[in-house]
């Protein structure tokens, strides 16, 4: 049995500790069952970013006549389209596939491993033991347990990437980011969507105002069902009908499509791992527990990102990347703070949050709220931006602020002044103590935070 100083399990996120491993001479193993790279490399952030881009563009063109614009596209590539982003993927793969190949003073097991006793991985047959491991194991699509579901060629966001060919309508079961986020680049590309969430609300983390507007403005360019229970799922003459209840109304419903997406969430690989054999303890969820220092209920093994389920964002896991090379290198005691997380969805209109929602800073503050359109400010007037907007919320008594959510054009860049901010402090007066450029977007934020009422 091989032994070495550190162990990491998944190649995403967790290379950022392979790379500082060896780097101070540790004799290291990475285990990975593939993709090479993780799941934002291969089949979450930079593949979905990479076809939704060329989307934005398209509906850009269809939106242009409010500006006194006619146009309109002559034709999109859906095969280029989707050849250069598996393209982009192969070469980022390949280039990491170098650099591993000239480390020093690491072993590479390309397969499954799971643990089979303490502190030991077994991976193709060889048994491994880490003074140190990092579990950097991601999730995988949740399949729900729909009826019929398994006996028809349903899509996964893993498995739509290799689409050949568009499909001429798409039914997307789940209404999370994933199922609005594709929802958009299908619906641009030319294919009737209809999206059936069974919760009341697409994206319901976001505000309500959020979601609500997200929902009008869709539903221009798809279909869109909210309280709508897929109940059963059937091939039906080279085509897939979904039956539908209605949670509120018990009515039933049909829906009919060439493909299907299932969109309803992730599920956490630690079950593959079998984590259980070396006494690392899961939640109800199937995700690993950690504390605020990353560390699972076994000393010296530690679980980041999609792994431990706390928020499943890449900028995240390597955050969390980052708290674990500290506290296993540099004995830091080092706390990981999710205190100002933004997150964004790349849907039409675009989304960015960060912080608590308003009834979550209802619950604990007396605060105050400030909404502005970027109809509001010159430079969405001039895009004439009128549905889009952004708010703040704000402790009355600090001027601290406690969350910032926008809806509208380029609001994941928009968003990082207020995270910034609110990483260095927090107080509105940081957002006012810089001079914004006018006209420019970024007067958005400091319209917002001046903008408060008592609430």
């Amino acid at each position: 049995m091989k032994k070495y100083d550190v162990i990491v399990v998944g190649s995403g996120s967790g290379m950022l500790i392979v790379d500082e491993a060896t780097d101070r001479g540790l004799k290291v193993a990475l285990v990975d069952k593939g993709p090479f790279g993780g799941t934002c490399l291969n089949t979450g952030c930079i593949p979905s970013k990479m076809l939704i881009y060329p989307a934005d563009r398209i509906v850009e063109i269809q939106e242009a006549k409010k500006l006194g614009i006619e146009a309109q596209t002559r034709g999109i590539d859906f095969s280029f389209i989707m050849q250069r982003m598996r393209n982009s993927i192969q070469e980022s793969q390949s280039q990491m596939r170098r650099a591993l190949s000239q480390a020093e003073n690491l072993d590479f097991y390309e397969g499954e491993g799971h643990f089979v006793g303490e502190y030991t991985i077994e991976v193709n047959g060889d048994k491994i033991k880490g003074e140190n491991i990092v579990l950097a194991s991601g999730s995988r699509p949740f399949i729900p347990p729909i009826k019929g579901l398994d006996s028809v060629d349903y899509l996964t966001n893993e498995t739509l990437l290799q689409l050949e060919e568009l499909p001429d309508s798409l039914i997307i079961i789940g209404g999370g980011y994933i199922g609005v986020e594709f929802g958009h680049f299908f619906a641009a590309t030319g294919t009737k969507v209809t999206i059936l969430e069974m919760m009341d609300s697409l994206v319901p983390v976001e505000e309500p105002e959020i979601y609500d507007l997200l929902k009008e403005q869709l539903r221009r360019r798809m279909d869109v069902y909210t309280n709508a229970q897929a109940e059963e799922v059937n091939d039906e003459g080279g085509m897939v009908k979904v039956a539908v209840r209605d949670r509120n109304t018990s009515e039933k419903r049909e829906f009919t499509a060439q493909r299907i997406l299932v969109a309803v969430g992730r599920r956490s690989n630690a079950d593959l791992l079998k984590v259980e054999n070396t006494g690392v303890e899961i939640d109800g969820r199937g995700f690993i527990r950690v504390n605020e220092y990353l560390e699972t209920s076994k000393k010296n093994i530690f679980a980041i990102g999609d792994a431990n389920g706390q928020q499943m964002f890449t900028h995240v896991a390597n955050r969390e990347a980052l708290v674990v090379v500290q506290n296993m290198f540099y004995s830091a005691d080092l706390k990981m703070d999710y205190n100002a997380i933004p997150h964004a969805v790349y849907s039409h209109p675009q989304i960015a949050s960060v912080g608590l929602t308003e009834a979550q800073a209802r619950k604990e503050y007396d605060m105050s709220v400030g909404r502005v359109r970027y109809f509001d400010v010159a430079k969405g007037e001039a895009m004439m931006e009128e549905e889009g907007f952004a708010k703040a919320i704000v402790e009355k008594a600090s001027g601290r602020i406690l969350g910032f959510h926008i809806i509208g054009p380029y609001a994941p860049v928009l968003i990082q002044e207020v995270v910034n901010a609110m990483t260095s402090g927090g107080q509105i007066d940081e957002i006012n103590e810089g001079i914004h450029i006018h006209p420019a977007l970024s007067e958005l934020i400091q319209t917002t935070v001046n903008s408060l009422e008592a609430s």
